[in-house]
């Protein structure tokens, strides 16, 4: 029986993470994968997703260009798009594929890392079963279990997904074709994603399922609304405070039924349905009973701490963790895995300055703290925004819709509690801030920085500048676009500036 220091179940980004943090530490490794090396991290999820998200986001701007000069638009074919989007993949399995072969070949003198096509299943917390394509068993024995397998889409049992009529996230993709008309169940960051690609292009009427009475309903007001407004502004219907009462496929089509929080009831016909309402960890089938890892009845990991289960040499990463499902966390939490393993003594993992992207229109960035959380826990905060039409970059690149915020402690030192952004360049610009809030620093060291110019990062500079009382532009001047205020007792008070 061939015996591993660290067996890794799962070659997602948190799985694969584990398993090359593994081998930073020179210790035998397996990683087992029963399907492809990248998971979600590249198929049907974020690569892929975003791939399309980027071709949609090109193809509105050119049209918006075209249309304002009464020029007839430009059209895309969909196998263009899908083309794009494989070559993308491809790419990128590429690169996975040879890392593993070259690591392989180097580890044949002494068989530090070995790759496995199967399933895998744990007979106890040291044994695991292999069992590859061709139905062949073998058992391999390891000091140390990473359980990195994973999630799939969320399905409910009154709706019958074909994955062609109706799909989910896994699914969407593989249409041959624009939809004519598409109704997505769910507002939350995945269903706005899909909702902003298919307006994007276009082609596709959509139609979103809302149960609260806004979109994003874990995100602040203000960033809610503006994503909202856009989709609407691009032909897509919302159904707020709206319940579904059906959703079926008839005569090759979607019925759907509605009722909204007054009573009223809906039925409409669409060519397409997407289920967007969340995500299962993948932990059926593979040996949890057998090895005493406990679960709940969510399927988060009964007493893990720091990614560790129940029993002391089996970890849970990624998906399977049940904690934050993003790419970023799951190779956070696979690499301190690791980590933990080598050191039982390491600093705890934590999750508290996480940056995030969400792909709509326009892009939003996070990290910490937002102005709902700060109001919900009655944290005296001071809160500060830059409208994009006073940043230069933003002008120059005719993208002035957005904002920056920042959230700091109501005292002398001004902390970062946290940030949203919104507009171009979002995502580029949430880092900075993220670095200072995991050194603990105040907004001080922003505000002596030179920053490139012209850059959408510049904002930022001045958001702090406005704390400061010491901003190029005065807040007194340009009302609507700087503002700047605390939060006391959950009210708005406007601190006065120059």
């Amino acid at each position: 029986m061939e015996h591993y220091d660290v067996c890794v179940i799962g070659g997602g980004p948190a799985g694969y993470a584990a398993a090359m943090r593994a081998i930073d530490y020179k210790k035998k490794v397996v990683l087992i994968e029963k399907s492809k090396v990248g998971g979600t991290g590249i198929y049907n999820g974020a690569l892929s997703s975003k791939t399309l998200w980027e071709i949609s986001e090109k193809l509105y701007d050119i049209n918006e260009t075209i249309a304002s000069k009464n020029r007839e638009k430009f059209e895309l074919p969909w196998s263009d798009v899908i083309q794009t989007k494989n070559e993308a993949i491809f790419d990128r399995k590429i690169q996975y594929s040879a890392h593993i072969t070259l690591l392989q070949e180097q580890s044949q003198n002494n068989c530090q890392f070995c790759y496995e096509r199967g399933t895998a299943k744990m007979l106890n917390n040291t044994e695991v079963e292999i069992i590859n394509k061709k139905g062949e068993a073998k058992i391999i024995s390891a000091d140390n279990i990473v359980i990195a397998t994973g999630s799939r889409p969320r399905t409910v049992s009154n709706i019958k997904v074909d994955h062609k009529t109706i799909m989910t996230s896994d699914s969407i993709e593989n249409i041959v074709d624009y939809p004519k008309s598409l109704v997505i169940l769910g507002a939350g960051v995945i269903g706005c994603e899909y909702a902003t690609i298919f307006s994007n292009f276009g082609k596709t009427k959509v139609y979103m399922i809302d149960k609260a009475h806004k979109i994003l309903p874990f995100e602040d007001d203000d960033i809610a609304k503006m994503v909202a407004k856009n989709l609407k502004n691009k032909g897509v219907t919302i159904h707020h405070d709206s319940d579904l009462v059906r959703m079926e496929i008839i005569d090759g089509e979607v019925e759907y039924e509605i009722q909204d929080s007054t009573g009223k009831s809906e039925i409409i016909r669409v060519e397409k349905a997407l289920l967007s309402i969340g995500r299962i960890p993948n932990v059926e089938n593979i040996g949890m009973e057998a090895a005493g890892v406990k679960m709940s009845d969510r399927g988060r990991h009964i007493g893990d701490v720091d990614t560790q289960t129940n029993i002391p040499n089996i970890y849970a990463v990624g998906d399977a963790s049940g904690r934050i499902a993003l790419v970023n966390v799951g190779e956070l939490e696979g690499r301190h895995a690791i980590e933990k393993i080598v050191n039982k003594n390491c600093p705890l993992l934590t999750y508290t300055n996480v940056s995030t992207i969400m792909f709509l229109h326009p892009e939003v960035a996070t990290v910490g703290l937002n102005e709902k959380m700060v109001i919900e826990q009655n944290i005296p905060a001071k809160i500060v925004k830059i409208d994009y039409s006073l940043i230069a970059r933003a002008i120059a690149k005719r993208k002035t819709q957005g904002f920056f915020k920042i959230i700091v402690t109501d005292d002398e030192e001004m902390k970062i509690l946290g940030m949203r952004a919104i507009g171009a360049h979002a995502s580029s610009a949430i880092q900075g801030v993220a670095l200072l809030m995991q050194m603990n620093e105040s907004i001080t060291q922003l505000a002596e920085l030179v920053h490139p110019h012209p850059s959408i990062i510049e904002g930022i500079q001045e958001c702090v500048r406005m704390l400061l009382n010491k901003s190029v532009f005065k807040s007194s001047v340009f009302q609507d676009g700087l503002k700047c205020y605390r939060l006391v007792n959950n009210e708005k008070i406007p601190l006065q500036r120059l």
